[in-house]
């Protein structure tokens, strides 16, 4: 056994299906923490929830996750054969993949294991399971670098990109970065942007690249990702005929969150303790 020393940092996008299930999804996530911090507390530094922040208009094209965004830090990789042993299995109950818009309400019962509940594609009706790995450090700073904490409250809308099948990497990145950024970068409402590529390679994630861009409200992302980014050129690609010009969900994934998380679980969390 050799476990190589690999730090990296992961992102889970987690959406809901309807709002009768957003109370049962909160304590099904706030009781597996236990579940989780016993598998990797060892040689994962960091476990967060951030909350999604409510949806503003016309931004269902842009695939939104509607529950929360689950940031790891990771020591080492743990999809390799060194990990494929574990004290415990860790069992996901199938209502939760519902809960979580992964598979239509009637599909099946039974529970699943940890490994196949994170690999739902979506295929089914629902909303592909969302794990991106990547840098630790992000790779490109585009703009605000300058910007601090006394700055204000930002509006942080995260996204990510799978490029449409038959497009090649190069080209999806050469109309992001040539295309897509340079606008956002002129626009005033935006006043952070930063990037970097995904460890596709490690869970066979077809996104590739992952994006953050701040804001002061939802006002704000409306006017640039909405109104201005409508001069975005399109591309030969395009599979819709509005920005993001990609499919939502499978092409384009994205969540809104402010700065803070909801629960940072190894130094917030005591249990599922309920109000009296």
């Amino acid at each position: 056994m050799s476990i190589a020393f690999e730090p990296m940092r992961s992102y889970i996008f987690t959406d809901l299906a309807k709002e009768e299930y957003r109370h049962k999804l909160l304590k099904w996530h706030m009781m597996h923490v236990e579940d989780s911090i016993s598998q990797f507390r060892p040689y994962c530094t960091q476990y967060s929830f951030y909350q999604a922040l409510p949806l503003p208009p016309d931004s269902e094209a842009f695939g939104p996750a509607r529950f929360h965004l689950c940031e790891h830090y990771w020591l080492c990789n743990t999809f390799t054969e060194d990990f494929k042993n574990k004290a415990f299995c860790e069992v996901m109950p199938r209502e939760v993949l519902r809960w979580q818009n992964s598979i239509p309400d009637d599909d099946g019962e039974e529970n699943m294991t940890g490994e196949a509940f994170r690999a739902t594609t979506g295929k089914k009706g629902g909303r592909p399971f969302i794990f991106l790995f990547h840098p630790l450090s992000w790779e490109v700073d585009l703009k605000g670098k300058e910007r601090t904490r006394e700055d204000g409250a930002n509006y942080r809308f995260l996204f990510t990109i799978s490029w449409p099948d038959g497009v090649a990497e190069e080209d999806g990145e050469k109309w992001l970065f040539e295309e897509v950024f340079p606008k956002f970068v002129e626009m005033p409402e935006v006043t952070r942007l930063i990037t970097s590529h995904t460890y596709q390679d490690i869970n066979n994630s077809k996104y590739s690249r992952v994006v953050e861009m701040w804001f002061d409200g939802p006002e704000e992302w409306h006017e640039a990702c909405v109104v201005k980014a409508q001069d975005i050129k399109k591309p030969s690609f395009a599979q819709t005929d509005t920005f993001p010009y990609l499919t939502p969900q499978f092409n384009f994934a994205s969540i809104f969150i402010p700065d803070i998380p909801y629960s940072d679980n190894y130094t917030q969390y005591r249990g599922f303790i309920t109000k009296r």
